[in-house]
């Protein structure tokens, strides 16, 4: 069970850690980027913690999607609308929700890929976010389908995205603006992919 309290425990995780690494990720995004992606992230969910007090009275749907629209109204290139389609399309299954079941961890997480897919049309090998997301939310339902506690599907989970960020590395960009260095783009670790890693933390960081 993940009650509303770890919900904003999770985004409020998200602002700290998206902080603390707002210049890793930067560095990162240098290379084969805009070298915006920490500066970006870190200013939407700075936006989304600022509201969090306001909104953490309404359900678990409803705070999702007041997530969405601030992200997507803050943070500037791709992440923005892909972050926050991701809560928008989680927030859309979990409408009423006041606490999340184990299953319900697992559909936020289908819905959310699905809406990052579906806005980005990204598939698993493009060195995008998915490339975390896909193999975290596959994990996670098959764990959670066997009967495991939800944190211990979620501590597997954070070792599958830190693989995921890993096999980034080799891999050359076929999406945004790293897609444009072709061959160039091999050898460095995907920003967004990086992020999407730290999110998935904190979300764990929060069902303990």
């Amino acid at each position: 069970m993940l009650t509303k309290e770890q919900v904003i425990t999770w985004l409020t995780l998200c602002h700290e850690v998206l902080e603390e690494n707002k210049t890793w990720l930067t560095q990162l995004d240098t290379a084969i980027g805009d070298a915006d992606h920490g500066n970006n992230m870190n200013r939407g969910f700075k936006k989304v913690y600022a509201q969090l007090d306001a909104i953490k009275d309404k359900d678990i749907g409803a705070i999702f999607k007041a997530t969405a629209m601030t992200l997507i109204s803050t943070v500037g290139g791709a992440s923005g609308p892909l972050y926050g389609t991701f809560f928008l399309q989680a927030g859309n299954k979990l409408a009423g929700k006041e606490e999340l079941t184990d299953n319900d961890v697992a559909i936020m997480l289908r819905a959310g890929l699905d809406g990052v897919v579906m806005r980005g049309k990204a598939q698993a090998g493009d060195k995008t976010m998915v490339d975390v997301l896909i193999p975290v939310t596959e994990s996670v339902e098959q764990d959670i389908n066997a009967g495991t506690p939800l944190a211990e599907a979620l501590a597997k989970a954070v070792e599958v995205a830190e693989q995921g960020v890993k096999d980034t590395i080799p891999l050359v960009a076929k999406k945004g603006r790293a897609s444009y260095l072709g061959e160039r783009s091999r050898g460095h670790q995907d920003p967004g992919a990086t992020s999407s890693r730290l999110i998935i933390e904190a979300l764990f960081n929060a069902s303990r």
